[in-house]
Order: structure tokens, then sequence, then C-alpha cells
């Protein structure tokens, strides 16, 4: 009798887990052209824009959507990124093209070794704040705040995009 009360708390004790590792949901597309398989976490909303999590076989894209008009970024614009439980920033550069739409890239070589800092970082600690930088005269200054859903969200896609994605390389 004690042993079966003791397997079936143990098996309450691992549910969490599996549903955690359940929770990895992405969409998978065909690229038309070129035949590639992309996995994507579709948007996440956030308070000041939404991100999504792209990848492919070669790179992986965190793209930024934020909101408001005349947000102009290029390739020398820049973003603060604070995570939870640090003092510290970390600095992450622009990897997409100019744009006035408020779109910002943070772009990523796809590969089996381990990820760079700032993708390492962005799959394992809860982001609390981005402010992005543009390149303009004033150099404007926009902050995304997270939620605590929100960082526990995007963690865990970013995370999970990354696993899967490793399983396209070759």
């Amino acid at each position: 009798m004690i042993s079966k009360i003791k397997l079936l708390l143990l098996a309450l004790f691992q549910l969490p887990l599996l549903l955690i590792a359940q929770d990895c949901k992405l969409i998978t597309d065909k690229d038309p052209f070129t035949r590639e398989i992309k996995l994507s976490t579709g948007f996440i909303s956030l308070r000041g824009g939404s991100v999504t999590i792209d990848g492919n076989k070669s790179e992986i894209d965190v793209l930024f959507s934020i909101r408001g008009s005349d947000k102009c970024y290029d390739n020398t614009s820049t973003a603060e990124i604070y995570f939870e439980g640090s003092r510290s920033k970390m600095l992450g550069r622009n990897g997409g093209t100019m744009n006035c739409e408020g779109l910002f890239h943070f772009t990523f070589r796809n590969s089996k070794a381990s990820p760079t800092t700032l993708l390492q970082r962005i799959c394992t600690k809860k982001i609390t704040q981005i402010i992005f930088i543009s390149n303009d005269k004033k150099k404007t200054r926009t902050a995304v705040t997270f939620e605590p859903e929100q960082q526990q969200a995007v963690m865990q896609m970013a995370n999970c995009l990354l696993t899967e994605a490793r399983k396209l390389v070759q």
C-alpha cells in the first residue's frame, strides 16, 4: 500500500515536467522557392510590441515589432536587453535591413554547436525589458516590457525553437 502511494506521488511530481515538454507547439512551413522547412513560434504580444522567433537550417531570427509610428531601425541600431535577477544589460545589434515599420531583428546562425551568449540567455533567462535605440539624430529610445507570463512564454518558445531548429542542421 505504501509503495503504491510513493509511486503515485512520484508520478504527480513528474507531471509538470511532462506538461512543459508537450507545450512546444511550433508552426511548420515550407519555403515555396527553396523548399526548406521553416519553424515559427507565431507572434507573442508584449507591452509596446510583439515578438516572433523563426528558424530554418541556416539561421534563427528573433523579430520584434515595436508599436508606434516612425520607428526607424537600420543595421547600426542597437538594443539593451535586461534579464530578471541581473543588474547588467546585454547589447544587441539589429540584424535586419533599414526600415521605418518598427521591425528589429536579432539574427543568429543556426548550428549544432553551442549558441551565442545572447541567444543562450534568451532561451534560459527571463527578459524583463528591452530598450530599442534607433540610429537617428535623436537616438530615440523605445522600451518594450515583459509581464511575468510573457517572460516565461518567450523563454520557453525560444528554447523550444532552438531545440527543433538544430534538428534541421545537416
